[in-house]
C-alpha cells in the first residue's frame, strides 16, 4: 500500500515539474531562459515519472516486472544523457548565431 502511495506521489510531482517547464517555455523572456526551462523540466519530470512507474512495477515481484523496470532504467539513462546534451547544443547554436540575452531593462525599451 505504501509503495503505491509513493509511486503515485512521484508521478504527480513529475507532472508538476513537466507543467512548470511548459509554463517556463511560454513565460520566460528570451531563448536562453526558455531552453533552460525546457531542459530542466523535461529531464527532471521524466526521471520522476519513470521512477514512480518503476516503483509501481516492483509492487508485484516477478521476472517480467523486473525486465520492465530494467527497460525503464535504460530509458531514464538515455534521457539523462541526451536531454542536457541537446539543450546545450541548441543554446550553443543560438549563441553562435548572435541571439542576444535578455536584460532587465529590455522590456521598458520595447514599450517605448
Amino acid at each position: 500500500m505504501i509503495i503505491n502511495t509513493i509511486s503515485i506521489f512521484l508521478i504527480c510531482v513529475g507532472i508538476v515539474f513537466f507543467i512548470g517547464g511548459a509554463v517556463g517555455i511560454l513565460r520566460f523572456p528570451d531563448f536562453y531562459t526558455r531552453m533552460h526551462a525546457a531542459g530542466k523540466g523535461d529531464t527532471c519530470s521524466m526521471l520522476l515519472i519513470l521512477a514512480g512507474l518503476a516503483l509501481y512495477q516492483l509492487h508485484d515481484p516477478s521476472m517480467a516486472n523486473f525486465l520492465v523496470v530494467g527497460k525503464m532504467v535504460f530509458i531514464a539513462m538515455f534521457i539523462m544523457s541526451t536531454s542536457p546534451t541537446s539543450t546545450h547544443a541548441l543554446i550553443k547554436a543560438g549563441f553562435q548565431e548572435g541571439i542576444k540575452m535578455w536584460k532587465r531593462g529590455d522590456a521598458k525599451e520595447e514599450e517605448k
